[in-house]
């Protein structure tokens, strides 16, 4: 069996369709738990072709989806790295900080960067501002410090498309970055490159991290999701890595869309032993999928990294 992951009989929960404006498409979410409720906070592509990030919020976090009438973060709201759009955004709940950091593509005429905001309510925004400048993207912040220094995933252009891992003493100045989950190379399904999904799941076992990779077949990328373990203490150390994917656009709703044949995990969440992960399909709507934590870790621990 080649996936974990049971696809919810609502996918695709949200198109474009749904939303309260004209746009494009809608894809690749950050999530956020919020106990009675659940926040999206969904990509918008524009008929202009920008990309904007505008909240949506469900009481079961399946159905019943509000999506708000304006955007949270907007490329027209006059900050220079954002020019060309925002992107992408991860969401992690900062406990030291009691709000919850958004990592995000903030695309300008140079090119994609990974920006940082901070939000209490998902209705105002507090921009930190560039993190990490172009090009690079795929970012998501670890909800705790390591020896007193931030850690965030991220996924410069060098380096052959790997996940990297770097600090921060205050979410401003970044360094000691490292590669810690290299693209495969060769057949691999993630031998093209790879790049940060979910942010980083504590559990006893370690950092699970979701990540995408991308085989190209006939010169046609595709785009699947599978895991990896990073060490509690030392989360630039990858532990164990699955072998095989644990999703693939198989559906016809990931098969056909603006980018074929993509499954694009961005947001999610843990309830009980229930890992709830929310993808963009095709460039082209947002799903979602679950599987069991435990077997996932089970899965990813037969293949240890020594």
């Amino acid at each position: 069996m080649a996936e974990l992951f049971e696809r919810s009989e609502k996918n695709p929960l949200i198109s474009r369709r749904d939303l309260p404006y004209q746009a494009n498409a809608v894809f690749n979410a950050g999530a956020a738990d919020l106990g009675d409720e659940v926040v999206l906070l969904l990509r918008v592509e524009s008929t202009s072709g920008r990309s904007h990030l505008t909240v949506a919020r469900s009481r079961d976090g399946v159905t019943g989806w509000k999506v708000g009438d304006r955007a949270l973060l907007h490329p027209a709201q006059g900050f220079p790295h954002e020019t060309f759009g925002c992107e992408d955004c991860r969401i992690t709940w900062m406990e030291d900080l009691k709000a919850w950091g958004l990592a995000y593509t903030a695309f300008s005429e140079y090119g994609p960067g990974v920006a940082l905001a901070l939000t209490r309510d998902f209705k105002t925004v507090e921009r930190i501002g560039l993190a990490f400048p172009p090009d690079d993207k795929d970012a998501a912040l670890f909800p705790r410090r390591f020896g007193g220094l931030y850690a965030m995933l991220h996924r410069p252009a060098v380096g052959g498309g790997s996940v990297w891992v770097g600090y921060s003493p205050d979410l401003v100045y970044w360094g000691k970055s490292q590669v810690v989950v290299p693209a495969r190379g060769g057949p691999w399904w993630d031998g093209v490159r790879v790049g940060a999904g979910l942010p980083p799941i504590q559990t006893e076992a370690g950092w699970l991290v979701i990540y995408h990779g991308v085989k190209e077949v006939a010169r046609q990328p595709i785009y699947r999701f599978g895991a990896a373990l990073l060490d509690l203490k030392e989360p630039h150390r990858m532990t164990a890595r699955g072998r095989r994917w644990m999703l693939a656009p198989r559906e016809p709703y990931e098969q056909t869309g603006d980018a074929p044949n993509v499954a694009f995990p961005s947001g999610g969440f843990v309830r009980g032993d229930e890992l709830w992960v929310y993808y963009g399909a095709a460039d082209s709507c947002i799903c979602l999928a679950k599987a069991r934590l435990s077997d996932i870790l089970e899965v990813v621990l037969a293949e240890r990294v020594e």
